[in-house]
This record gives C-alpha cells, sequence and structure tokens, in this order.
C-alpha cells in the first residue's frame, strides 16, 4: 500500500485537510444555499397549490353562480311572462268595464236625449195647441163678424165649446 501512496503521490495530511474543508464547504452549501432554495421550493409548491386549489374553487364557485345566474333568469322569464299576463288580464278587464260604462253612458244619453226630444215634442204640441185655438178664434171671429146672426153666434160658440 505504500508504493500505491507513493505512486499516486498522496499525503493524508492534505486529504484530510480536504475533507474538513469539503465538509465545511457542504455545511456552508446546505445552509446558504440547499436550505433557503429547499424553503423557497416549498412556500412555492404551496403557491402554486393554493393557486390550483383557489382555480378549482373559483371554478366551482363560476359553475354555481352560472347555475344561480341561469335559475334566476329563468324565473325572472317566468315571472315577467306572469306579470305580463296579469297585465293583459286587466287590461281586458278595463277595456271590457269602459265597454260597459260607455254603453252605460250611450243609453243615458239616448233617454236623456229622449227625454229632451218628449219634452220638446210636448211643448211643440202645447205651441201648436195655442196656436190652433189662437186660429180657431180668428177664424171664428171673423166668421162671426161676416154672420152677425145671433142664432149662428150661439150655435157657433155651442159646437166651439163642445170641441
Amino acid at each position: 500500500m505504500d508504493s500505491f501512496i507513493e505512486t499516486f503521490h498522496i499525503d493524508w495530511k492534505i486529504i484530510i485537510a480536504q475533507s474538513i474543508n469539503f465538509v465545511i464547504v457542504l455545511f456552508v452549501l446546505y445552509f446558504l444555499l440547499v436550505k433557503p432554495l429547499k424553503k423557497m421550493m416549498k412556500d412555492r409548491t404551496a403557491t402554486i397549490t393554493g393557486g390550483l386549489n383557489d382555480a378549482k374553487v373559483n371554478a366551482e364557485l363560476l359553475l354555481k353562480t352560472k347555475k344561480e345566474y341561469d335559475d334566476v333568469l329563468a324565473n325572472a322569464r317566468i315571472e315577467a311572462n306572469t306579470i305580463f299576463q296579469e297585465g293583459k288580464k286587466e287590461a281586458l278587464d278595463q277595456k271590457r268595464v269602459m265597454v260597459e260604462n260607455a254603453g252605460k253612458e250611450v243609453e243615458q244619453m239616448i233617454a236623456s236625449g229622449k227625454k229632451v226630444l218628449e219634452s220638446e215634442k210636448a211643448k211643440m204640441i202645447e205651441e201648436a195647441k195655442n196656436e190652433i185655438v189662437s186660429l180657431v178664434v180668428l177664424a171664428t171671429e171673423k166668421l162671426l163678424e161676416s154672420h152677425k146672426d145671433e142664432t149662428f153666434d150661439k150655435k157657433s160658440l155651442e159646437k166651439i165649446k163642445n170641441i
């Protein structure tokens, strides 16, 4: 073995010193590089995992929100249709009531028109009677003046009274 050491010029002191230097460098690299790098990788992995979990939660929330949106939209359409139908029904009811009221008003107008016409007719008949009476009186007076006979006067007056 001595020949081996002499052939390769191995010095135990240098090997031990290099081993100590290697262990020191190994500890320094471990504490200054590997440990912080492991911590950073662990944090990065946690961040990525959290992001993926958040993405899954957000995707589920998005699907849930979309479903709620579709449900609300469907309910809104149903409610809008119901409101429209109720409004249409109310409009038809109001139209029917207005037509009935208009019919009643027309009937009232016709009735009041008939009353006015009848009162006008009665007035006209009354005026006509008065005119006829005055004409008859005038005609009678002229007849009496033209026939100054007393018997004729009495007969004519009796006939006029009978009328």
